[in-house]
């Protein structure tokens, strides 16, 4: 199999959104009872607009073939996904759309965005084209980011990208940039198009350069369509090429 990224789905300008990539991914790996999530390492930029490598390898488990589905560019490995028990952490308490727009008015993305051609939450980006989410820290005082989403078309790739960037600036991508190292997503059912929601994320905590987070994806009634945890890694940024201004 082949997965060509399209550019509308990149990150920085010249490779792939993390999380959609992830996402896309994750969609070709069988999950099981006992392990109801994917895990996705990503091990290099992804690049844009060039056929890649979907390459399964199968092998058996407790409760069923476990596939590893690795994702190639000639032969060098960009991202590796694998089935995974469930996240451990507990379903987050609901927030209101309406408390998520207020959260929206801080993000810090809109006064400097180290990525603002990112599918996810870049500010160069226009609704249809992106996802243009915008997490801010909720006021009540518990650090959790949130923001509003009403797809206008749902699937698994998108569902990762919703989950994605919310949890990069939980953890702290404000004034440090980060890329995702590693995200482990369950989605329990896609989104309602059309229908607000609302992303949460929060910080699980650091070690070293890595920072942690968790995200989910709730429904305007408040419960709980998709989780995320992601490890997000801090990156010189004098080695990120010169940008767009937002």
């Amino acid at each position: 199999m082949e997965l060509t990224i399209p550019s509308r789905y990149c990150g920085p300008p010249e490779s792939g959104n993390g999380g959609w990539v992830s996402g896309a991914v994750a969609r070709a790996v069988p999950t099981t009872p006992g392990r109801p999530a994917v895990s996705v390492r990503l091990s290099s930029p992804p690049p844009l607009e060039r056929p890649l490598e979907l390459r399964s390898e199968i092998e058996p488990g407790d409760d069923g073939p476990l596939v590893t589905v690795h994702l190639l560019d000639r032969g060098h490995v960009v991202a590796t996904a694998t089935p995974a028990p469930d996240l451990e952490d507990a379903d987050p308490a609901p927030v209101s759309p309406d408390a998520a727009r207020a959260a929206e008015e801080r993000y810090e993305g809109l006064a400097d965005h180290p990525f603002p051609t990112c599918f996810s939450c870049g500010t160069a980006r226009t609704p249809g084209d992106g996802l243009c989410l915008r997490p801010g820290p909720l006021d009540d005082g518990t650090g959790r980011y949130a923001t509003t989403w009403t797809p206008d078309e749902a699937d698994v790739p998108l569902v990762w990208a919703a989950l994605d960037c919310p949890g990069g600036w939980s953890a702290g991508i404000a004034g440090r940039p980060m890329v995702l190292g590693t995200m482990t997503a369950r989605i329990r059912a896609l989104p309602e198009t059309g229908e607000p929601h609302v992303v949460l994320a929060w910080q699980r905590g650091s070690q070293g350069r890595r920072h942690l987070s968790g995200s989910a994806l709730l429904s305007s009634s408040g419960e709980v369509l998709a989780r995320a945890e992601a490890t997000w890694v801090a990156v010189d940024p004098t080695t990120i090429r010169p940008r767009e201004s937002a």
